[in-house]
């Protein structure tokens, strides 16, 4: 690894500052961290190998480049001498990016809930030269105080047991290792998938919901946007008014809340509050691509308009200020500007009256809330709290926003984190895969194939290997099953968009490979990590939905897919091993596993399965070119296209068959060989719960 060695000159303070070790990275988070006085080591060898030579503990810190206690913690802590001195003469540091490295934040953030029963960002462990962890914390300030203890206590008394005690702080890291070595590595609880498990799932959520705002639990509130997908496919698929009303009242006071930007569009991580007003003011890719499609299949079912504005606001949003120039989806924008927490997104009224005219500037003002009060520290969080009919599509309300955004653009800095990670990235893709559909929007599938054909060309291999991360011309750390189960998934969201073959045939390639390095023999289900990953302390299976569906249920949901689209008994087999081992792990809280829960209602409730057959005599489905460029395009297709995009059903695959396409879709479906057209007219073959309809020409 090259690292930068160049001084750099701070012209403001008349200084000369040399970066650390983290100097020659490409992790926004890292870089961030290099010109810390803490000597900062990226984890490898070098820094472990120093420890073990010094026989000195090392100080793991763990979080990213947009979290705002990393931020606060650095401060007060990082670019403090003092700790800088203790740290360097009795510690060995490494920083880590958890996104960049989410199984090494797995393991350890694991054994953090373990021990302290909550976790978070910034992670704070001290483990000894063999990574073995013997102390877990989150945020620490310097000092100790308001009930904290402080980060220099910490070390120091640390210090002292070393010295003193070393065995047995050894003996207690290699304790903790070995009982999650044996809690997660031999996960093999077996379930069968059943109703009850999924009716439970829904009673518990229906159990937390919110009736005044939506959500679920109390403060802080996550969108949890897996939770409202399950919900919407129950309640279509059990006619259930509960869940549907559950889903639709937090979709709506979401929106309404200052969780939502209504200057610029997209949704904040978290609400401080139960009302959504007051956020963790950070952005985060995967959350604008989970309820860019809860939104999306939300209008879908219940034909609401303001679903669908919202879910078109969020995709422009990251059209606008998340895509990188090559086609790819940037990561996350920061909580704060110039050191204060949401600062880029509050305003006071004389800031409007600078902005608009007196007119618009107190129709704007009273529109968002936006008072001499404040409801954030003096300012005020744009809101619609207050509304009683909501209308986003309102054109004075979008042309004065977009004067206040100009503004908003010039007024703060805001920091962006423009890595580009594979498992988030395929959220979005199938987000707008999802738009494509149901919208009918070219626009939509052009931009999912652009985000596929990047992924294509920057982060993977000649032999299929995904890796995690992109950044200035450089694709890093070995793929994890997230990548590949969520890159699955994107690829079928595509070929449902398109109809294009080759998208089928590659999610197909990449189940067989996520298979064969990822599945586990002895147990069953899947590892986190690969058989050609870095060897951690133990081997980690994520099961649990948490901020993102885990790998493991994504897995279940594209193999129990493919199982159903190519009529194989390999898939099948896997898929109903895969859904009885994530019961076993369901059984013991259903509602923290709703994305599995999307994969039980699958094999619960009746498929709709629809092969189309085009017709040979058209002359635009004759010509291959056409067919490559965008098989959607044929009109043969408009009447497919319109159910699609009308009916909701989550339960439905679609296969369409042209001359073009036959030989490689026989080799994926055999079975769609016997489909022909009647009367060279373009023929659909509609079949429901294990049985088929006579063949109809229109649907």
């Amino acid at each position: 690894m090259k690292v930068t060695t160049e001084h750099v000159t701070n012209k403001g303070q008349g200084t000369t500052r040399i970066p650390n070790k983290l100097g020659g990275e490409k992790s926004p988070y890292l870089l961030q961290h290099q010109y810390n006085p803490v000597d900062w080591y990226p984890w490898g060898f070098e820094a472990f190998t120093k420890a073990k030579e010094e026989n000195k503990p090392i100080f793991l810190s763990i979080g990213y480049s947009t979290c705002h206690w990393c931020h606060q913690m650095s401060r007060e802590s990082f670019e403090d001498e003092e700790v800088a001195i203790f740290l360097n003469k009795n510690y060995i540091s490494i920083k880590v990016d958890k996104e960049e490295r989410p199984d090494i934040d797995n393991v350890y953030m694991t054994i953090c809930q373990a021990i302290t029963g909550h976790g978070g960002w910034p992670l704070t462990i001290i483990m000894t030269p063999d990574a073995m962890p013997f102390y877990a914390a989150t945020y620490l300030p310097k000092n100790t105080g308001y009930g904290l203890v402080g980060l220099m206590d910490l070390l120091s008394q640390i210090h002292d047991g070393w010295l003193e005690n070393q065995d047995d702080m050894i003996e207690t890291g290699n304790n903790i290792s070995q009982i999650m070595k044996r809690e997660f590595e031999g996960r093999s609880d077996k379930s069968d998938v059943t109703k009850d498990l999924v009716g439970l799932a829904v009673t518990q959520l229906k159990g937390s919901f919110d009736h005044d705002y939506g959500g679920f639990g109390n403060e802080p509130k996550f969108p949890t946007p897996h939770n409202l997908m399950f919900l919407l496919a129950y309640s279509s698929l059990e006619v259930d008014e509960k869940s549907l009303f559950m889903v639709e009242n937090t979709l709506t006071n979401m929106y309404k809340g200052g969780i939502y930007d209504h200057i610029g569009y997209g949704f904040s991580r978290y609400s401080t509050d139960a009302k959504w007003l007051v956020p963790h003011f950070e952005k985060m890719l995967y959350d604008n691509a989970l309820l860019a499609i809860a939104y999306l299949e939300t209008y879908q079912h219940t034909k609401n308009p303001l679903y669908k504005a919202v879910a078109t606001q969020i995709l422009e949003y990251v059209r606008r200020e998340m895509t990188d120039r090559e086609g790819g989806f940037y990561s996350a924008q920061d909580a704060d500007s110039e050191g204060v927490e949401g600062k880029y997104y509050v305003f006071k009224p004389e800031e409007i009256s600078s902005v608009l005219q007196n007119d618009d500037a107190g129709f704007f003002c009273n529109y968002f809330n936006i008072t001499k009060e404040g409801n954030f520290e003096g300012s005020s969080i744009p809101n619609r709290l207050h509304a009683t009919e909501l209308n986003p599509d309102n054109e004075k309300v979008s042309r004065l926003c977009n004067y206040i955004y100009r503004y908003r653009q010039n007024r703060y800095k805001l920091h962006k984190d423009d890595k580009i990670l594979t498992s988030w990235n395929s959220l979005m893709i199938s987000a707008y895969a999802k738009a494509a559909i149901i919208l009918q929007c070219k626009e939509y599938a052009d931009i999912a194939e652009w985000g596929l054909d990047f992924i294509n060309t920057k982060l993977i291999d000649d032999d299929g290997q995904l890796y995690v991360r992109y950044r200035e011309g450089e694709a890093a750390n070995n793929g994890n099953l997230d990548d590949y189960a969520f890159f699955c998934q994107a690829l079928l969201c595509v070929y449902d968009a398109t109809f294009d073959i080759k998208y089928l045939k590659q999610a197909i390639e990449i189940a067989d490979k996520m298979l064969l390095d990822f599945w586990d023999d002895i147990n069953e289900g899947f590892f986190l990590t690969g058989n050609e990953s870095e060897e951690l302390i133990y081997h980690p299976k994520e099961v649990y939905d948490g901020a993102t569906p885990s790998g493991n249920s994504v897995a279940g949901y594209v193999l129990q897919r493919i199982a159903y689209i190519s009529a194989n008994p390999k898939y099948k087999e896997y898929a109903d091993k895969q859904l009885r081992f994530l019961a076993g792990q369901a059984n013991n809280y259903p509602a923290g596993y709703c994305f599995a829960q999307l994969a039980f209602l699958g094999a619960l409730y009746p498929s709709k399965e629809i092969i189309c057959v085009v017709s040979n005599k058209d002359d635009n489905i004759t010509t291959a070119k056409t067919v490559k460029k965008n098989p959607q395009e044929n009109p043969e297709f408009e009447d497919l296209k319109e159910y699609m995009a009308s009916h909701y059903n989550p339960n439905m695959i679609v296969l369409v068959k042209h001359k073009q396409n036959e030989e490689e879709l026989l080799k994926i479906a055999e079975y769609v060989g016997d489909y022909q057209n009647i009367d060279d007219k373009t023929t659909y073959y509609i079949c429901e719960n294990h049985h088929c309809q006579t063949p109809v020409t229109k649907l």
